[in-house]
């Protein structure tokens, strides 16, 4: 996928990329490839994979959610993705972008500083430490294939206002999801939307959902990365 493609296929998703936009997403992509040289921040290798694989796929989060505004958090946010490419396209949305990879978050602050994005910051962290403390902060937050969805949902709806939604990014679901309903229903959030296609250019399938929280989160919650991956919540 080239830039003039990326522009037209997220036309179909309601999106209207300005020139400038299409410039500072350019720019990411020219310096992630070139960063990524020297640092291992994506499997990824050309720019049509980084407009298609990381770029579009980012902006499909727009088929289940309003990003034009409001605060977001994208956990284990990589090389920014999704979460710094929603900042460029949406500059009223205010994002949070969460890693525990001192080279990515390294990256990260380099490429916010050269694209002057004002709507965007990094945090070095695990997950489960940042959402004990940032309780009910967000109206949304994200996470492209970190993890097991059973442990997505303790690490992340904590940070999740009452009401918020988190908008999960993956392929095949069925097996976690059927694991998740348990999890689910303990900390208080259902599945409102679930949407399931294929990526342009074959670029495989794709599973996006949108749980939505309805009550504050026990104190307890997050527990420990350790007891979360060891014990499902019942």
């Amino acid at each position: 996928m080239n830039k003039e493609e990326l522009k037209s296929y997220v036309k179909e998703l309601g999106i209207e990329l300005t020139e400038e936009m299409l410039q500072k997403l350019n720019d990411y992509a020219d310096f992630l490839l070139e960063y990524n040289t020297h640092t291992n921040l994506t499997a990824i290798k050309t720019k049509e994979e980084v407009y298609l694989k990381h770029f579009y796929d980012s902006l499909t989060l727009t088929k289940i959610a309003n990003l034009k505004e409001g605060t977001l958090l994208d956990v284990g946010t990589g090389a920014g993705f999704p979460g710094l490419v929603l900042a460029i396209v949406f500059p009223n949305l205010e994002v949070t972008l969460l890693d525990s990879n001192n080279k990515k978050i390294t990256f990260l602050n380099e490429c916010i500083a050269k694209l002057q994005i004002k709507n965007a910051h990094t945090v070095y962290s695990r997950a489960e430490d940042y959402t004990k403390i940032h309780r009910e902060s967000f109206d949304f937050v994200t996470s492209r294939a970190v993890a097991n969805l059973r442990i997505l949902l303790e690490l992340n709806i904590p940070a999740l206002k009452v009401n918020g939604h988190f908008l999960v990014m993956k392929g095949n679901l069925e097996e976690e999801l059927e694991k998740s309903i348990n999890t689910m229903q303990v900390l208080s959030c259902k599945i409102i939307q679930q949407e399931e296609f294929n990526l342009p250019k074959n670029g495989g399938a794709r599973t996006l959902l949108n749980i939505k929280k309805t009550k504050e989160t026990d104190q307890k919650y997050p527990r420990t990365y350790d007891k979360i991956k060891k014990k499902e919540l019942k």
